[in-house]
């Protein structure tokens, strides 16, 4: 997708060129995102204190990310003290890619965006403790191995995503949905092969 492309706010943004992966692929601009995704409509400078980056560094990403679609103004006060949002409620893109070059993009960005989603699954091992037990029983992990094809293994990737999504995507980017008590809550949903399936039949030939 070019970022001359205009979409719906709200929906999520499919990419595909690899010159827009990499202008995510920043782990700063990446914080950005999350902390907008999370927080809603901040300025450079509070989006700072919530990363750990000076507001001027906070502005220049800022302004970097809108260049190419990610975030937008969302009205109101001038300078330093524009708030921004997320101009798309999500974000995906795909690791399996012809060219070359936006392989390498795109594979760089899934590694950035899971490094840092390991790093705050570790934080929750290392701190769940301190959490009250009601969210240490409802937390949980899920592994399971099974036997299917890939058109079977892309169905129910999509009918995972189509049943969990929509269901809290609202909460997400109108605080009023949330009810008493809630925080954010981030599942990891991953599927792959643990074994080579072998060539296909165009290659066994």
């Amino acid at each position: 997708m070019s970022t001359s492309e205009s979409e719906q706010p709200g929906q999520e943004r499919r990419i595909s060129d690899a010159q827009t992966m990499r202008a995510l692929s920043h782990p700063v601009r990446i914080a950005i995102w999350e902390a907008l995704t999370l927080g809603g409509a901040m300025t450079a400078t509070q989006v700072g204190e919530r990363i750990g980056e000076s507001p001027t560094t906070c502005s220049f990403h800022l302004r970097q990310l809108q260049k190419y679609g990610f975030v937008e103004e969302a009205g109101g006060g001038r300078g330093r003290s524009r708030p921004w949002r997320i101009a798309h409620f999500g974000i995906s893109f795909s690791t399996s890619n012809d060219d070359p070059e936006t392989e390498v993009a795109s594979s760089s960005l899934a590694r950035m965006f899971r490094e840092r989603q390991q790093s705050r699954y570790q934080t929750w091992l290392e701190t769940r403790n301190t959490f009250p037990p009601a969210w240490r029983e409802a937390a949980g992990e899920t592994e399971a191995i099974m036997y299917c094809t890939a058109e079977e293994l892309e169905q129910l990737n999509e009918d995972l995503r189509a049943m969990l999504i929509p269901r809290f995507q609202a909460r997400v980017t109108n605080p009023e949905l949330r009810p008493p008590g809630s925080v954010p809550v981030e599942m990891h949903l991953t599927s792959f092969p643990i074994e080579h399936p072998g060539p296909g039949p165009e290659q066994s030939g």
